[in-house]
């Protein structure tokens, strides 16, 4: 088999995670870069880390990488890429992508370029006027920063954030790929009883229970690579069943609870899509009153921010109560994401670290209190 080059988008702050993750995935040469991580392989390492990975964007493979500042360099640098060994005569190649600190800042423009440069290489290579692109779809994407373009072949399609279990959210959903991400910042392996006061849709919940049960977050989606004309489809089948053997069997604690008894219906039916339903209890209940469910765990959350005038002094007054209620709770690590730059001050506690993270363009802190306070 062929081997390849990876690049894995991420959102900022999860790079390092991602790269973890690949690791342990035994893939090789991974290489963690800002807003990215890379990493080389064949058909079975991009099947594996599409079903796999919990904390990537993406999977893409890089098919060309150079500099250019003029539209004629971008025309020649695309037109020199070996395109017709991914790209069959009757695929589809849609192109988008985004620039970045260049002197080509144009998106249209430069999307055009790509297209006439990608469509006149697979013309003269399959000996045709013109493409019919009748068949599978191959996403072309480019990234033109600082004058220098990466040109990839997408072989996720929708982005591994969806799972394939959230097909509703409530109005402020959390991405499944951060979710996991905080979930794995607190190291919860399925021992601790875990606590989600502010579970929405459930996504905190859903992917502990993924962990917990080393669930490949993948299993049952679909990926753009499934239908590429050059990959083996044996390859899927054979990386899905070894993640199915890797599970683990048992019982966990997690609750996920909300004041909103939709969002805890709704969390209750995305659980079960997810395949996770008998492992996960929700409840209604005020974060800000409920009474402990024991006396040690790890409660994670993702509270409301308030982008307005108003629903920040809303939350600002729910941070305070959050913090007057869990005041006590020694026993329980607490991490908890918001903007609020102020929010130790509302929450009545420093935190013992804490580490920028961003939900959706929101730049946000993932405040961690892993000792226990009291109020300063």
């Amino acid at each position: 088999m062929s081997t390849y080059e990876f690049s894995v988008p991420c959102l900022f702050g999860l790079e390092g995670i991602a790269g973890e993750e690949l690791r342990r995935l035994d893939l090789e040469n991974v290489r963690v870069e800002n807003g990215r991580v890379l990493f080389s392989g064949d058909q079975r390492a991009m099947a594996k880390a599409n079903v796999c990975l919990r904390t990537g964007e993406r999977i893409l493979i890089v098919l060309a990488d150079f500099p250019a500042k003029t539209f004629e360099e971008l025309f020649q640098g695309v037109y020199r890429a070996n395109l017709e060994d991914f790209i069959p005569k009757d695929g589809s190649f849609p192109v988008k992508g985004h620039c970045l600190n260049s002197q080509l800042m144009s998106v249209p423009d430069c999307q055009a370029i790509v297209k006439k440069a990608a469509s006149r290489r697979l013309g003269e290579k399959y000996s045709v006027s013109w493409l019919p692109e009748t068949g599978a779809k191959y996403q072309l994407q480019f990234s033109i920063m600082n004058d220098r373009v990466q040109l990839y072949l997408d072989t996720s399609g929708p982005g591994l954030h969806k799972r394939g279990y959230r097909a509703v959210g409530n109005d402020a959903p959390l991405r499944e790929t951060l979710a996991a991400a905080m979930v794995q910042l607190t190291r919860y392996r399925g021992r601790e009883y875990l606590w989600d006061p502010f579970c929405g849709s459930g996504t905190i919940p859903i992917e502990a229970a993924l962990i917990a049960r080393n669930k490949a977050p993948g299993m049952y989606r679909r990926f753009a690579g499934e239908a590429f004309a050059w990959v083996d489809p044996k390859v899927w089948g054979e990386v899905r069943a070894e993640a199915k053997d890797r599970e683990f069997k048992g019982n966990y604690r997690i609750l996920g609870s909300d004041n909103d008894p939709k969002c805890v219906s709704l969390s209750m039916a995305n659980a079960k899509k997810a395949g996770v339903g008998d492992l996960i209890e929700f409840r209604d209940g005020d974060a800000t009153k409920m009474s402990m469910p024991t006396d040690s765990g790890i409660l994670i959350c993702n509270p409301p921010y308030g982008q307005r005038m108003l629903e920040q002094q809303s939350a600002q007054r729910l941070y305070a109560a959050l913090g007057r209620h869990l005041k006590y709770a020694d026993g329980w690590k607490k991490y908890i994401i918001t903007s609020e730059p102020e929010f130790e001050h509302y929450f009545g506690q420093r935190a013992t670290k804490k580490r920028k993270l961003y939900n959706g363009m929101i730049k946000c802190d993932y405040y961690m209190y892993t000792e226990s306070g009291r109020k300063r």
